[in-house]
């Protein structure tokens, strides 16, 4: 039997440049389409965010219901558990700053959120599938017309893509329009793709939870994520 590896992929050591801050939070309940006003509420928190590369802003999650997850219409609330944390993607060298966080209480949406610490740090995942929740369509392309230029910008990063699928639409609500969003799978990536790309995102809106990648263990795991993001907004 003849089987080489590439030795790319063997030797690959995954960057510590970018990485994901989790912080446990204090916080009942929040609005499905709290994206804006989590923004805002970080740039009064930590000025530097709004003007720092390489950084990101996840929504922050709901939590499960009765026999299975449940997502109140827009505009409403979804409630949160003791489990639900608050994740930043940032630069390495920020993370000292952002653990200015910890103690404060974020008014968003007119609802308290109090970072109560409990932070983790780490590293990206080198793993082949990669997920984002929320990906901006730009104005007028259907789904055909989307994977396209999805494509096309990840070329543009030197990434090519094998395998893509395109999921459910959102709407992320700002003050000056309503964005359209699409969930996004990319499989069968590199060691390095992955990471690029989860360094990288892709489109806008980053600070609204657009466009962030998030390693999966695998098409199934995609599956289970995008059923949640479906039932929770998470």
């Amino acid at each position: 039997m003849l089987w080489e590896e590439d030795p790319k992929e063997q030797e690959y050591e995954v960057p510590e440049d970018v990485v994901d801050i989790s912080f446990r939070l204090n916080c009942r309940m929040l609005p499905t389409t709290h994206a804006w006003p989590l923004q805002q509420a970080l740039y009064q928190a930590l000025p530097w965010l709004k003007d720092e590369p390489q950084t990101a802003i996840h929504q922050i999650h709901g939590a499960s219901s009765g026999n299975g997850w449940e997502r109140p219409p827009d505009g409403e609330l979804i409630h949160l558990s003791r489990r639900s944390r608050m994740s930043l993607r940032l630069p390495s060298h920020r993370v000292d700053d952002a653990r200015a966080l910890i103690g404060q209480t974020l008014d968003i949406d007119g609802y308290p959120v109090e970072i109560t610490g409990g932070e983790t740090v780490k590293l990206l995942q080198p793993l082949p599938t990669l997920f984002a929740r929320y990906v901006v369509v730009p104005d007028g392309m259907d789904e055909n017309r989307f994977v396209d230029w999805v494509a096309e910008q990840l070329k543009g990063e030197n990434i090519n893509v094998r395998k893509m699928l395109c999921g459910i639409s959102h709407i992320v609500s700002t003050p000056g329009a309503d964005l359209e969003t699409r969930s996004v799978m990319i499989a069968d990536l590199g060691k390095p793709e992955s990471i690029r790309l989860q360094e990288t995102g892709l489109g806008p809106g980053r600070h609204l939870g657009c466009g962030i990648f998030m390693p999966q263990k695998g098409i199934r795991a995609v599956g289970e994520a995008e059923d949640k993001s479906h039932f929770t907004g998470a």
